[in-house]
């Protein structure tokens, strides 16, 4: 998801702002994680997988998300959108559902709106055959090694986020913005902090990160902590700044 100029240029306030908030900055009723590393952790895997696997955390000025293995989300127990295909990554993200639905926050009044009164959130699926950094070309990248078992913890918060429809399925509600990917309704509301930084503070949690949400409002903050132990995500591209 990319932000038009107007609600660029208001980025920088609507951050300030974050610390006059009271409301809850992380998502609620989230999964408790269930992982254990001295339950979990062994030299090699009798099913011939390898024990630990890459993931990646990508950014551009104020957004960030994250790429995983898709067979990994599956087998960990992700339940994906019907029909989604099996590719071999996929990019999720989270924010406000109008600036997903309509690729950005065109108004002021709009910007304000989800920034400051709790709105409609959806998740952004996108999926990807190629290396990531021929994907997301425009995007600055990191990549960090996990352990497999860790995937129960991350598919267990990602379906917690999704709202469902009879079938059980995610409810798709449009295509994404690039990709070729969809546009998943979320139950939870977006606000500022609340913003799509935190939702990713939380997916890298899943993963046995420690960065405090408060310090991780901006694309910025949160990869200075992602970059530290005990996160130690690595990164491996600048991306390309568009002309």
């Amino acid at each position: 998801m990319r932000f038009t100029g107007s609600a660029r240029s208001l980025a920088v306030t609507a951050v300030a702002a974050a610390g006059l908030s009271s409301c809850g900055i992380r998502l609620p009723d989230t999964p408790a994680l269930t992982y254990h590393a001295a339950a979990t952790k062994t030299p090699t895997r009798s099913d011939g997988r390898d024990p630990d696997l890459l993931v990646w955390l990508i950014a551009d000025e104020l957004h960030t998300g994250m790429v995983f293995p898709y067979d990994w989300l599956l087998e960990s127990g992700y339940i994906p959108p019907a029909n989604f295909g099996r590719p071999k990554y996929v990019t999720l993200s989270w924010g406000d559902r109008t600036a997903y639905i309509e690729r950005g926050l065109h108004t002021p009044w709009k910007f304000f709106r989800a920034m400051f009164t709790p709105t409609p959130s959806v998740m952004e699926l996108i999926p990807a055959d190629w290396s990531i950094a021929e994907v997301c070309t425009h995007q600055r990248i990191w990549r960090k090694l996990v352990s497999r078992e860790r995937g129960k913890d991350l598919a267990a918060f990602l379906n917690d986020c999704a709202t469902r429809g009879p079938d059980g399925k995610p409810i798709v509600v449009c295509t994404s913005s690039w990709g070729n990917g969809v546009v998943i309704e979320s139950r939870h509301s977006y606000f500022i902090p609340r913003i799509c930084n935190v939702w990713t503070v939380q997916a890298i949690d899943t993963l046995g990160g420690k960065i405090q949400p408060w310090s991780a409002l901006t694309a910025n903050g949160l990869i200075r902590q992602a970059e530290k132990p005990p996160n130690d995500f690595e990164k491996i591209w600048p991306g390309i700044k568009e002309r």
